[in-house]
Formats: C-alpha cells, structure tokens, sequence
C-alpha cells in the first residue's frame, strides 16, 4: 500500500488534519503500488478494489442479498465458511455475504474500475459457481 509522510505537500494538498487518515505520521492513500530498483514507483490498483467484488443477487427472504465474488491467491484454497468466519469478527453479521464466488479475476471496464455489470450478467446467466447460500439459509 502507498503511503507518504505527513510532512509532505500533501498535507497542505489534502488541508485536512483527521488523524484517521494517517498511520504512524503517514498518509494511507489506499493506492496499491511497486518500487522499482531505481525507486520509480508504479500505482496499479487501489487497496479496496484488490480480490474482491460483492454484488447484489436475488434472495427469496430479503428480496437481494449480497455475493461476494473472490479472487483468491495462487495456492490459497479459502472457504466460504472461513471468509464469513473472518469478517464476521470485523463487521456487522448482516454485511456478511451468505452466497461467495471464487473466481480467476474480477471483470475491469476500459478505465480499469471493476465491472459489475459483467459479474451480475454472469450470475444471471448461471457462469458464476456459488457456494454458501443453502447452508446459511439452513442454518437459519
């Protein structure tokens, strides 16, 4: 993650003193970047669009629902059930998704933002494997 100190112009850039915004005297700027040997740095993601996409699907009991659909890391096999486990500790239990995807990479528009509207299409369609959502609603 992309970080400037907090000495740097931009403090007077971002004219803002809220200390949410800084880590140890550092701006978190949420961009997601590489140094090179020459110490270029290279943004190429933003930190909260990085292996995830949540969506909104159809659900019999609250109309919609979220599906999170998740790029997972070379050799790392999550479960549904371990990424609910995680996030249930961190967020309230309804933000926590029922239904989960895991896919080889999120759909980007032209100008790199993610493409919702493929991951939804492909959901409607029945591309998208998903797996979670008999079990919660089980367990209900």
């Amino acid at each position: 993650m992309l970080s400037t100190m907090q000495d740097t112009p931009h403090r007077w850039i971002y004219r803002d003193p809220a200390p949410e915004k800084f880590h140890d005297g550092w701006l978190r700027t949420g961009d997601v970047g590489t140094v090179d040997a020459h110490g270029f740095v290279q943004i190429t993601d933003r930190a909260k669009d990085v292996g995830a996409a949540v969506i909104g699907v159809p659900d019999p009991r609250w109309e919609e629902r979220p599906l999170a659909c998740v790029v997972t890391r070379p050799g790392a096999r999550p479960t549904a059930e371990a990424l609910q486990a995680f996030l249930g500790e961190r967020v309230a239990r309804w933000w926590v998704p029922e239904r989960w995807s895991f896919i080889d990479e999120v759909p980007k528009t032209s100008v790199g933002k993610f493409d919702k509207k493929v991951l939804r299409a492909r959901h409607a369609g029945g591309a998208l494997t998903v797996v979670g959502a008999a079990s919660t609603r089980a367990a209900r």
